[in-house]
């Protein structure tokens, strides 16, 4: 039997319970990663550091997690968003538009240090109760943050296993 790949307009919607089943929605069982980027705007100088960014001044700054889990019964890691809405509820909240170094814990307010705290609280947040349960091993496994479109910081989670 073989496959007519020419372009054609479909014939029938496929209709779950008739075109396929529900035990068929989960094609493998293997962990796999699920990534979503964000951008925020914020300002921050640097402590005890000789450079421009002793003073004060922003950037647009992108943030990319990768999230890794098992698919559910329906095939899905974890729902984008989910994703965003931790993002948006946990973690924008303390870094858009904000002046850095009064939001987040006390600490330079370097790429390095911030990639760090932004790994802790999205994984604080999928392993609470409202996630854990929900998504079966959804973790953390990396988080990158430009702080220019051709700088960044990253750390791993097994860097943040050390």
């Amino acid at each position: 039997m073989s496959a007519n790949f020419d372009f054609r307009i479909v014939d029938r919607m496929q209709a779950l319970g008739t075109h396929i089943q529900k035990s068929q929605l989960r094609y493998h069982n293997k962990r796999v990663l699920v990534s979503k980027e964000f951008t925020f705007d914020a300002a921050h100088h640097l402590h005890a550091y000789e450079g421009k960014c002793k003073n004060l001044h922003g950037h647009t700054y992108t943030v990319v997690f990768g999230i890794s889990g098992f698919p559910d019964e329906i095939g899905l890691v974890i729902d984008f968003g989910d994703i965003k809405q931790i993002w948006k509820e946990h973690i924008e909240i303390y870094l858009d538009h904000r002046y850095l170094n009064e939001m987040l814990p006390p600490m330079n307010t370097t790429a390095e240090n911030m990639v760090v705290w932004i790994f802790e609280e999205m994984e604080k947040q999928l392993q609470s109760d409202a996630y854990r349960d929900r998504y079966n091993g959804a973790r953390v496994e990396f988080v990158r943050l430009f702080e220019t479109p051709t700088s960044y910081a990253e750390t791993r989670r097994e860097w943040m296993m050390e």
